[in-house]
């Protein structure tokens, strides 16, 4: 098996990318009044995921990555809540397709985490 050299050839975080570029599109449309407040918030928490994937890879030890990883699970799921509010609010129906693929990103995370707990 190949070792990935980079934290761009995780899988996990590619998706992860890709929720950002979604997320950052779908938040164009929102109401100019949330400009400042949940717009703002929606991408912080998206960019979040990516972003702790990104650190988590470089950081040694498996305990010091894991809690980056995991950071990025409180995001996923922050972002989650996120995007149930703006359904609720009427602001977009949109969500489903971000919704799985916030899904899937758990998924792989939890994945990795398990995966970095059977180290050695």
């Amino acid at each position: 098996m190949d070792k990935i050299g980079r934290f761009e050839d995780l899988s996990v975080w590619q998706k992860s990318h890709r929720l950002v570029l979604d997320i950052y599109q779908i938040t164009k449309v929102l109401p100019t009044e949330e400009k400042f407040c949940l717009v703002p918030q929606i991408r912080r928490a998206a960019v979040s995921v990516a972003a702790n994937i990104a650190e988590g890879f470089k950081r040694r030890g498996v305990k010091n990555k894991i809690n980056f990883y995991n950071i990025s699970q409180g995001s996923l799921n922050e972002l989650n809540y996120y995007l149930i509010l703006v359904k609720d609010l009427k602001y977009t129906d949109d969500t489903e397709k971000i919704k799985l693929l916030i899904e899937e990103i758990g998924r792989m995370l939890h994945g990795l985490i398990v995966s970095l707990n059977r180290l050695p």
